[in-house]
């Protein structure tokens, strides 16, 4: 996300929860990258595991200073729902 946009936040934080539709929640950092902020540490697992393929449309919406909703749409523009699996225990967060 642009720099300009973190400005709407009242705190930036540097580990976000990523809440799907169900409600399962997972936890990734960010860091700065080439001027605007970028999921990395746990992003590349959740895209695997919950399957986001390259055409695929994700959006997301702040919840909380810390928490996003997550919302995947496939190609077709159909939301995509995906049931809370089992995945790195590293990276899931704990409610």
């Amino acid at each position: 996300m642009p720099l300009d946009f973190t400005k709407h936040f009242v705190a930036m934080s540097m580990e976000f929860k990523l809440r799907n539709n169900i409600g399962c929640s997972w936890r990734v950092t960010v860091k700065l990258m080439n001027g605007r902020m970028a999921l990395d540490q746990g992003w590349a697992t959740y895209a695997a595991v919950h399957q986001i393929k390259i055409g695929y449309m994700v959006a997301f919406k702040l919840l909380t200073p810390d928490t996003l909703k997550v919302i995947i749409f496939d190609d077709d523009g159909i939301e995509v729902v995906n049931k809370c699996g089992k995945h790195d225990e590293a990276f899931a967060a704990r409610d």
